[in-house]
């Protein structure tokens, strides 16, 4: 059984009175149970919407989506005990500390205090907050730190699929790194399967076994990171993952800040 499978997806927004917005376009793709699938593309298309409606959070169009045979339209409630979606809207409760936060969503899951005090410092750690933040008001923290926790939170309490949309936006080189290694060890010891959107492509080609290139809401090339380069190759340098985006859509990476379909 796969852990994910998309097929024919659709997803429309209306803009103003007309203008009718085509988020996702036939998107068709199958996720295997332990794999870490990426979605890689620029802001706008479509990669956040994507992990919405997987997430239950919005109602697709048109097309099937199945969390290890749960459909997502359906079987609603099913599906939101298999997977953790952390995002980079992240909430939280702003007066409290990021230990406060971790044990608050501890509870829900039945974890008794002491061992999530215990995972949480840990997690917390491994992602390298420092010290002097755990016991402050979350408002207070920056919004790497912020997200960080977003990070910890959600593997309090491991999912089946954990859903990761642009996970390390807004964090520096080394906490980038300590996140992907968060990442990897959790494939490695606990067998989650992991679906990861981002625009940053050296964090596709690291962590990811396979990818997607998503444009304008369309799955323009699907393969290993090896593969996909495989498909430009042919010079005696192996091709950028950039180069490849522009060989595959024709177009030049675009990596502004503009809001994400």
């Amino acid at each position: 059984m796969d852990a994910l499978s998309i097929t024919g997806l659709e997803k429309r927004f209306v803009k103003g009175r007309k203008e009718v917005v085509h988020a996702l376009r036939g998107i068709d793709l199958r996720v295997a149970p332990g794999e870490i699938y990426g979605v890689l593309g620029p802001n706008g298309s479509g990669k956040s919407t994507l992990v919405r409606i997987v997430a239950t959070l919005l109602l697709p169009d048109a097309g099937e989506v199945r969390v290890f045979g749960h459909d997502v339209v359906r079987e609603a409630r099913a599906v939101r005990e298999l997977v953790h979606r952390v995002s980079t809207e992240a909430a939280f409760f702003k007066k409290l500390s990021p230990l406060e936060n971790l044990l608050y969503g501890a509870r829900l899951y039945g974890i008794p205090g002491r061992t999530a005090a215990a995972r949480a410092r840990e997690l917390l750690r491994r992602l390298g907050l420092p010290a002097d933040r755990i016991g402050k008001p979350m408002e207070q923290l920056s919004r790497g730190q912020q997200q960080k926790v977003a990070i910890a939170r959600a593997l309090l309490h491991p999912p089946r699929l954990l859903l990761l949309d642009e996970p390390t936006t807004g964090l520096d080189p080394r906490s980038k790194r300590e996140v992907q290694g968060l990442i990897l060890d959790l494939r490695a010891r606990r067998g989650v399967t992991i679906f990861l959107t981002t625009h940053d492509m050296e964090e596709a080609e690291r962590i990811c076994d396979r990818l997607a290139i998503l444009d304008e809401g369309r799955i323009v090339a699907e393969g290993t990171p090896a593969e996909l380069k495989a498909r430009v190759g042919g010079g005696e340098e192996e091709p950028s993952m950039e180069e490849v985006f522009l060989a595959l859509t024709g177009k030049e990476w675009d990596d502004d800040p503009a809001a994400e379909a």
